[in-house]
């Protein structure tokens, strides 16, 4: 337990570390430099919590799912398939903005690239930082990262403690509750900023792949989720405090106006408030300034090489999986490489540092754009009705009309375009699940009417006789139906025609043969999805543990009988299938399900679901 509870530690350190992005990293000192003491709170409580709440309920995923340590990489590998270009594009786009806030609000300030060669020394910047990036991605793989994060993590606190130690006692009115110069801030108002930094920042880390790849690695390591993100949370929360506060110190001592700087939309910005104090108070600062610089390129560095390791392990595996031609045309090398994503992030960097963008252009996005497919993904978690198909279409138009309508919001100085902005897709999904969830109650319910009254008896005589055929009536199966049975889409279908043998004397098929259509459907089910199972070489046998069958009508001789069987529900120990069984009209026969345990072929001891099980079932459960 002792060793658990010290891994779980070690990996919330790292699970900190990844998460002080450039919008963690540099927006805290923005937020404090507008709202004081009150809108560091308001930035730095919601973001523990959402990774708080990350690890709480991907913990209850990962237990409440069959699989053991692999339960949460299943579960990924099935939930990520319609979520992938938005997982990759909020990425990529988390680490452009990285890479761009430590260039403009370090390097630029530091005139490190000022001159004439300008555009090669931002070039030789933006190719270091992300090629320090893919070494440490390389060298640390997911296994090792909470190590290096460790010990970066000690220099990291080195550094908090130098500075901490050269501050002179900090004065009451460093920590005002509000704004020390309100009069420098026209923007929005506070509660233009509350709603969407509360809305973005609490679903924000259920579309970051690193920290889906460090949830999964923490539970195949048998570690709490929910304890490693707790501790993560704390010292993110500690490391937000830490830099708004030397923020709120700067303002007291220094001034605002000789740090604040103008933008291109009117507005003043901040976010290198710190790092111009410790520029122009080089000497007199001893060892604080070098200390603070380290500080921030150990937040991006530990961000970067999460990024690259997390886009390796994203990227890797859909190109295994693709079956896509275009994509077969290309090495696996290079499409599974992270490299030309990094080489389309320094790209858009160095085009919004040329275009002297701000980080609140990126951010935008992760308040408005994302925020929808984050909330669907974690109702696709915990609602059972949310799992109809994505509507990617309408999503993406929603999501673009969101972005629009708060970036309008923002530079036109209007709060309640930017609420709407980002409450109007949490809105649209609400929708989206509710509706669907209406449909489903309809349809259950217009079902059993129609069980119901099959079973009546004047409507029961009244179905057979419109159901005799003749043998001029007989359908066969259509043309295209394979031998050995085919999949729509979660169903696997498979079609035979009821004969002489199937019947009874009174002409009926007889009510046994029904088990038997679905028993042969179930074994071209299992020989479809697990082609390589072979009795003589198998370590395990699957058994019936229960099987049940509800008549609805009959079938005749010659007519088609269409039976569909899919996997409906499992846990750790057991597969439940669903069945369907149709006539040639298609109208509904009866329908059913079936329970299923696996055993060790060597003494028949009862098992968990076998992994050669989960990999072969899993894309129809």
């Amino acid at each position: 337990m002792n060793f658990r509870w010290l891994n779980a530690l070690l990996w919330g350190n790292s699970v900190a570390l990844a998460w002080m992005w450039g919008l963690g990293l540099f927006f805290s000192v923005q937020m404090t430099f507008m709202f004081g003491l009150q809108g560091l709170l308001l930035f730095a409580i919601p973001n523990a919590c959402g990774l708080m709440l990350f690890g709480l309920l991907t913990q209850r995923v990962a237990t409440s799912h069959a699989g053991g340590q692999e339960s949460l990489a299943v579960f990924f590998d099935k939930f990520a398939k319609p979520f992938r270009l938005i997982f990759y594009l909020y990425q990529i786009l988390a680490l452009t903005l990285t890479v761009f806030a430590l260039v403009r609000y370090l390097f630029v300030p530091l005139q490190l690239t000022a001159g004439p060669l300008f555009a090669l020394y931002l070039c030789l910047i933006v190719f270091v930082i992300l090629a320090a990036g893919c070494l440490f991605g390389e060298e640390f793989g997911i296994q090792k990262i909470k190590l290096s994060h460790t010990l970066l993590g000690l220099a990291l606190l080195s550094c908090v403690a130098i500075i901490l130690f050269g501050l002179q006692p900090l004065l009451p009115a460093s920590f005002t509750w509000s704004a020390p110069f309100p009069d420098k801030w026209t923007g929005p108002s506070f509660l233009g900023y509350a709603i969407p930094l509360v809305v973005g920042l609490l679903v924000g880390p259920w579309l970051d792949l690193q920290h889906w790849q460090r949830a999964i690695q923490i539970h195949r390591e048998q570690t709490s989720i929910r304890l490693s993100y707790f501790f993560g949370g704390g010292i993110f929360f500690l490391l937000l405090l830490f830099h708004g506060c030397l923020a709120l110190w700067v303002m007291c001592k220094a001034g605002l106006p000789l740090f604040a700087t103008d933008s291109r939309d009117g507005f003043q910005y901040a976010h290198d408030l710190v790092t111009r104090y410790f520029i122009s108070n080089y000497d007199a600062a001893g060892w604080m300034p070098m200390a603070y610089f380290t500080f921030l390129s150990i937040c991006v560095l530990t961000t970067l090489d999460s990024g690259y390791i997390a886009l390796k392990w994203f990227l890797g595996s859909n190109v295994e999986k693709s079956q896509n031609m275009l994509i077969a045309l290309i090495p696996k090398q290079i499409i599974g490489s992270p490299i030309p994503s990094f080489m389309v992030i320094a790209g858009v960097t160095l085009g919004a540092i040329w275009a002297k963008l701000e980080l609140e252009y990126f951010m935008v996005a992760y308040a408005s754009f994302f925020v929808g497919y984050a909330a669907l993904a974690i109702a696709r978690c915990f609602v059972p009705n949310s799992q109809q198909p994505l509507p990617q279409i309408r999503m993406f138009s929603m999501a673009s009309m969101s972005i629009v309508i708060f970036a309008f919001g923002y530079l036109n100085r209007q709060t309640p375009l930017l609420l709407l902005g980002s409450l109007l897709p949490l809105g649209y999904v609400c929708w989206l699940v509710f509706n669907a969830d209406l449909l489903r109650v309809v349809t259950e319910k217009a079902g059993e009417v129609m069980d119901a009254a099959a079973e009546i008896p004047a409507i029961r005589a009244m179905t057979r006789a419109a159901t005799a055929v003749t043998g001029s009536d007989v359908k066969a199966p259509e043309h295209d139906h394979a031998l050995a049975g085919h999949f729509e889409g979660k169903w696997f279908v498979y079609s035979m025609i009821a004969t002489y043998a199937d019947t009874n004397s009174v002409g009926n098929v007889y009510f046994g043969m029904y088990p038997m259509f679905v028993g042969k459907t179930r074994e071209l089910f299992f020989n479809a999805t697990m082609p390589g199972f072979d009795l003589k070489t198998t370590k395990f046998f699957i058994l019936t543990r229960s099987f049940e069958h509800k008549f609805i009508r009959e079938a005749r001789e010659f007519e088609t009988i269409t039976v569909k069987i899919r996997i409906g529900e499992y846990n750790r120990k057991f597969c439940t299938l669903e069945h369907q069984i149709f006539n040639s009209d298609h109208a509904l026969l009866g329908k059913g399900k079936q329970s299923l345990l696996f055993v060790s072929a060597k003494d028949y001891s009862l098992l968990d679901i076998p992994p050669e099980v989960y990999t072969s079932f899993i894309n129809y459960a």
